[in-house]
């Protein structure tokens, strides 16, 4: 699915509203996403600093990854979550959260400025408190799902699984721990 005019209105608000260090985010109401279902990702709004791990080719060994800057907002008095991911390469992305509560489910955008179009992504928060994150459009190969962990005292955690059976078994091959940025 390709919505290039809404991929270059969140690349704006990427460029323009971007979540530093003493530049505004237009719409901005972080306690107003801290209420209701809201609240499963406005528990993240914030800047985070990220250290990744990816999982190496031999399928045991861990390799640190370079890092990033993850910042959360939220935005229209709670109306979506946006987020930047600001790694040093410049391959920035953003994602717009939305909870529909008719499905109790998350609709997402997830657009990189080194790919044209978007991804739309659903999650939903499970039991244990953890949402988890799955493609709807387009579908990758191999599957993937993200999960984003309850944050507790010092961050939260997060990983990424592959699926190379349609979705029997998963391999963690990609993970991050935030913890708030200095």
């Amino acid at each position: 699915m390709r919505h290039p005019d809404l991929a270059a209105i969140l690349l704006v608000g990427l460029a323009t509203s971007a979540i530093a260090d003493g530049i505004e985010v237009p719409f901005d109401n972080g306690a107003a996403c801290m209420e209701g279902p809201t609240a499963q990702f406005g528990r993240y709004v914030g800047n985070w600093d990220i250290r990744d791990w990816q999982l190496d080719q031999d399928g045991q060994t861990w390799n640190e990854g370079q890092g990033a800057r993850w910042n959360f907002a939220c935005l229209g008095s709670g109306t979506a979550i946006q987020d930047f991911w600001l790694p040093p390469d410049g391959n920035v992305g953003t994602n717009l959260r939305t909870y529909n509560a008719e499905t109790e489910t998350w609709d997402i955008i997830w657009i990189i400025n080194t790919l044209p179009g978007f991804s739309h992504i659903t999650a939903k928060m499970n039991d244990d408190g953890d949402i988890v994150m799955e493609y709807v459009s387009p579908i990758p190969d191999p599957l993937r799902r993200i999960t984003f962990f309850p944050p507790d005292d010092t961050g939260w955690n997060w990983k990424l699984e592959f699926s190379s059976d349609a979705g029997e078994s998963w391999t963690e091959v990609y993970r991050i721990r935030a913890t708030p940025a200095k």
